[in-house]
């Protein structure tokens, strides 16, 4: 299994999570000392895991973790967790700041998951999960300051969704997780003032429940998470 941005937050809890489950994992995100102390943690509980730092904005960045993804094992799952939030008023949403966040949060996203796609192809299976959030589901509250992140989530979601029309013939699922408030370092960040209603675990265990079920059904779908309380 590949896990993006899983030096952190939801990212690492479910690179722990699925690595538990008995997958070796392939852990990618920039902070390669950070990515380093999950993969630690994952051997001594007695998983596998291979620590990949990668910038999953950068083209030939993913396709070298892919490259080693291959040399890792044949791949049965991949979760897209990598993003990033930059909090600005909109007028004062810079080019700078809405090119990161869509690089990242996006067009990351989809060159993960064109290459996963690829190689699952070749397979005849395999499960693809990407995480969106409230901010890009239709009709829920949003914040002022968010408009890049939220335009990047809604963009997620449409792109899980072209992923399991594209994937039913070859075996490939995918699905999308929107959760609301979550307990990172990024919403703090963002909005100190915000009470997180879900961990990093709430949602690491979700996608483990989901990736060990029957998921083609649901291909396609967008699963959001509004609380745990």
């Amino acid at each position: 299994a590949v896990v993006t941005g899983a030096s952190r937050g939801i990212g690492a809890a479910t690179a722990e999570a699925v690595a538990a489950a008995g997958a070796h994992v392939v852990l990618a995100a920039r902070d390669k000392e950070a990515l380093d102390r999950v993969a630690g943690r994952i051997r001594d509980s007695g998983g596998e895991a291979t620590a990949a730092p990668t910038d999953v904005s950068d083209v030939d960045q993913v396709e070298r973790l892919f490259a080693t993804v291959e040399e890792a094992g044949s791949l049965a799952a991949l979760i897209c967790a990598a993003g990033v939030l930059r909090s600005a008023p909109f007028e004062q949403t810079t080019p700078d700041t809405w090119a990161e966040t869509l690089d990242v949060n996006l067009t990351g996203s989809f060159l993960c998951c064109r290459a996963a796609f690829k190689a699952m192809r070749q397979s005849g299976e395999g499960r693809i999960v990407n995480i969106g959030s409230l901010s890009g589901v239709y009709a829920t509250e949003k914040f002022p300051g968010l408009a890049a992140y939220n335009v990047s989530k809604y963009g997620v979601i449409g792109l899980t969704e072209a992923i399991a029309a594209e994937g039913k013939a070859h075996g490939i699922s995918a699905i999308c997780i929107s959760p609301g408030a979550v307990d990172t370092q990024m919403l703090s960040r963002a909005n100190p003032t915000l009470r997180a209603g879900l961990t990093p675990g709430d949602v690491a265990d979700l996608i483990v429940a989901l990736l060990d079920s029957p998921l083609a059904a649901a291909s396609g779908a967008n699963i959001p998470l509004f609380s745990n309380a």
